[in-house]
């Protein structure tokens, strides 16, 4: 099979994009077909269940005999005859089960699965062990849905996999698999899951079928739920290197045609799903490991959207595939732009993992924080306006910017006017980090979306209700923001909104407190201890980002880990009380403690900046408050918001 470029699509939990007969619905035919549209020369679906008897789970789309087989061929068909007419490939990714990392939301009553009798990775249960006749029932719904998928049009299939710890990477890892029967026991018997999977569906689809692997080299397991740190030494309970070079060997030798290449498991799985505190490229030595042992094409995603660092990837053979999951839903014209020479218009993902997995986790959507068209293409598709109008926009943050793109594309005529002589509001100051630099090429790239739109943007500009009012526009938008709350602890002259010290318009020392434990808090903390600061988190809820946190556990989880690893000393359930001399203090259960410092962060939170929309509301026939302005939030809240009134002005 050839593929018109090396750019595949990484497959994402598909909620929100089946039908409840087992098909893809309208919203997953537009998606999918957006990629392609965009360029993407292999698309791979999201995963979806071979079976759906032994785990008796509702997962979207299933292409055997559990639903309508004819039904999902059917919206296949519709689907990949569309995909086709742009030149590109699809494969289905198709899964044997979750076992003992079901999201716990989707088991119901019934006991979870695994190899053996394990604990479960969420809930405090004990798996049951597969029958051997429902192994053998799972290994015939892969031929049974790869031939369905084979009729539905699909250009071959990925196994789900020996990988991040689900069922079939359970069977293969001695941690997991304690059987004693044809399943267990030797690297042989724990793959042996794994090789009537790709021998089964062969006999059904031909030897000429493509059918690829998702494989994590390593597990980066501690522990049962304890998962290791980039650069921390610790001893593999999971798959280590020297058996995952060897079960590469084995599972090419089955018939698999590809490796899709990555580490990690559940227990780790801030591996699997990169936050933005892991580094860019982050899978790339697996993947060279990988094409230096085996002869079949190898897939390389993890933070992959640097162009220049896929390029170096493909020319020093480090893969053959860049796979970009999360990339593409920010922009589904990734790669066209970048063929074209348009680097500036891409539009970055900034790896929050809000609109993603947070929203899989929490919803059971697909979505993406920075663009509200994904997985939304037909719902959200801009509305051509029959009359321009002049739109005033005060504030130049993500809201702002956001709204006046929309108003550009649709054919009104917005105005921004931003008090700062920079646009993108809390991003700057958020984006000081080196791990949040996504931040700063988001707010960059507005810049350049607002010049091409050739939208007027006044700097430095601080605006009245009397000049809004002096002013003859059609509509006013008002997204000023929000502000970082203070409060006195006596020696002010010394104590700092982390806004100050991300900016570097303040020097902390060498020894600072932060008082506030969420997202704020902890990731400037991280980044003063990354410089070699001594750093002390204060925080008055019983645990760190106990509110405020990132949706996404992987970052959220990660972040908590990252916190102490790097020599971050954290108090919780503390008041603090004064600081004076040099001292803060505080009480925890009554009882009065203090340390020394040069400084004192606070990371307490914002507050909502809406005075000139107070002034303004009973004045203005069409005025709209968005962003942190309306209500702190996040900056996918700020995008969204933004883009639902902006593309509902007529």
């Amino acid at each position: 099979m050839t593929i018109k470029n090396r750019f595949a699509m990484a497959p994402m939990g598909p909620l929100g994009l089946a039908d409840d007969q087992g098909g893809f619905n309208q919203r997953g035919i537009d998606y999918y077909t957006a990629r392609a549209k965009g360029g993407t020369g292999l698309i791979i679906t999201g995963v979806t269940f071979s079976d759906c008897q032994v785990e008796t789970q509702s997962m979207p789309n299933c292409p055997n005999s559990t639903y309508n087989p004819v039904h999902f061929i059917r919206t296949s068909k519709e689907m990949t005859e569309r995909i086709h007419a742009y030149g590109s490939k699809i494969f289905l990714q198709m899964s044997g089960g979750f076992g003992r990392v079901t999201i716990p939301t989707n088991l119901g009553e019934f006991p979870p699965v695994a190899p053996s009798e394990i604990q479960h990775r969420w809930l405090d249960k004990t798996c049951r062990p597969l029958k051997t006749d429902e192994i053998r029932s799972i290994v015939k719904s892969f031929g049974d849905g790869a031939y369905n998928a084979k009729r539905g049009g699909f250009d071959g299939v990925q196994i789900h996999a020996v990988h991040e710890g689900y069922l079939l990477d359970q069977f293969a890892i001695s941690m997991f698999n304690l059987r004693t029967d044809q399943y267990g026991g030797s690297l042989e018997n724990r793959l042996r899951f794994a090789r009537e999977v790709v021998e089964e569906i062969k006999s059904r689809c031909g030897q000429d079928f493509p059918v690829t692997l998702r494989y994590s080299v390593k597990s980066m397991i501690k522990d049962w739920r304890e998962g290791a740190l980039p650069g921390e030494e610790f001893e593999e309970m999971g798959r280590d290197i020297e058996e995952g070079i060897e079960a590469a060997r084995l599972l090419v030798s089955y018939g698999y045609d590809a490796l899709d290449t990555d580490v990690g498991t559940y227990d780790a799985w801030w591996w699997n799903h990169p936050p933005m505190y892991q580094e860019k490229g982050l899978y790339r030595p697996y993947c060279k490991l990988m094409k230096d042992t085996v002869d079949v094409p190898i897939l390389c995603a993890g933070r992959m959207d640097d162009p220049d660092m896929a390029l170096d990837a493909i020319e020093h053979g480090i893969c053959d595939l860049i796979g970009l999951g999360r990339p593409l839903l920010a922009d589904p014209d990734y790669v066209n732009k970048l063929r074209t020479g348009r680097l500036d218009e891409i539009r970055p993902c900034i790896s929050c993992q809000e609109g993603c997995m947070g929203r899989v986790q929490e919803y059971s959507m697909i979505n993406c924080a920075v663009n509200p068209q994904a997985a939304r293409e037909r719902v959200t598709a801009y509305a051509p306006v029959m009359k321009s109008r002049k739109v005033m926009i005060i504030g130049g943050g993500v809201a702002g910017c956001e709204a006046a793109r929309v108003l550009a594309i649709r054919g009104h005529k917005p105005e921004v006017y931003e008090r700062q002589p920079w646009l993108g509001g809390n991003l700057i100051p958020g984006g000081a980090p080196d791990f949040k630099e996504d931040d700063l090429a988001l707010a960059k790239w507005y810049e350049n979306q607002l010049k091409k739109l050739r939208v007027p943007v006044h700097f430095n500009t601080e605006v009245t209700k009397q000049d809004v009012m002096a002013e003859n526009y059609d509509c006013v938008i008002i997204a000023t923001g929000s502000v970082p709350k203070k409060f006195s602890l006596g020696d002010d002259a010394h104590v700092y909104t982390a806004s100050q010290v991300l900016m570097k318009e303040k020097e902390c020392g060498g020894t600072t407190a932060v008082i506030g434990g969420g997202l704020v808090g902890c990731e400037t903390a991280l980044w003063l201890a990354k410089q070699g600061k001594k750093v002390t988190v204060v925080e008055a809820m019983d645990q760190i980002l106990a509110v405020n946190g990132p949706l996404c556990h992987a970052n959220k989880d990660m972040l908590k880990h990252l916190v102490p690893y790097h020599g971050i000393e954290i108090v919780t359930g503390a008041k603090v009380t004064e600081y004076k001399d040099g001292q803060l203090s505080w009480k925890v259960n009554g009882r009065q403690q203090e340390i020394t410092c040069d400084s004192v962060i606070l990371a307490v939170g914002y507050k909502e900046n809406s005075g000139l929309y107070q002034e303004l509301k009973y004045d203005i026939p069409e005025l709209y408050l968005l962003g942190d302005a309306r209500q702190v939030s996040n900056i996918m809240y700020a995008i969204w918001d933004a883009f639902e009134v902006a593309n509902s002005i007529e």
